[in-house]
């Protein structure tokens, strides 16, 4: 993980190479939110990079979207398909902030629609194409889970105490 400079844009943290691979294949993407209450709400979408910001994107303003525009604090989880020296299940989980940009999710989702539907899939439908639609890029202000982007296997609590 390192701090990223860019200029005119918010601060965050640049992804490790193994993240951002993790990020560009088929995995589903959980989405954290608030909602208006400050209840958690949680979707699923599919995920891709642009630069060093994770995205996703909506055709409409869903409540993942509205949530969003309103307070873009977000959390981000994937899992991986590969076992961590512990046994664990890998998993990645970003915390950080959400841009709301009006406009390209048609494109977006085309362009993710072959990465998780498979090559030449028209999706959305043709008939969308009009939409703009919102696109959401996450900038990453902290990294965590079970796999290489952590640095450091998982470990007890820190003062906790094994038994016996």
């Amino acid at each position: 993980m390192s701090e990223r400079d860019d200029p005119g844009g918010a601060p965050g943290l640049r992804l490790p190479p193994s993240a951002v691979e993790l990020l560009g294949g088929p995995v589903l993407g959980h989405v954290v939110s608030l909602n208006p209450d400050g209840s958690p709400h949680v979707t699923g979408v599919w995920l891709g990079m642009d630069g060093d910001d994770i995205v996703f994107a909506s055709m409409y303003a869903w409540r993942k979207t509205k949530n969003l525009m309103r307070d873009p604090r977000v959390a981000v989880s994937v899992e991986s398909g590969a076992f961590h020296a512990s046994g664990l299940r890998e998993y990645l989980v970003v915390r950080g902030r959400a841009e709301v940009v009006e406009g390209g999710a048609f494109a977006l989702l085309r362009r993710l629609a072959e990465t998780y539907m498979g090559p030449g899939t028209a999706f959305p439908p043709d008939e969308l194409a009009g939409r703009t639609g919102y696109v959401m890029r996450v900038r990453a202000e902290e990294i965590g889970g079970v796999g290489p982007w952590t640095g450091a296997p998982p470990g007890l609590p820190e003062g906790h105490r094994g038994s016996g």
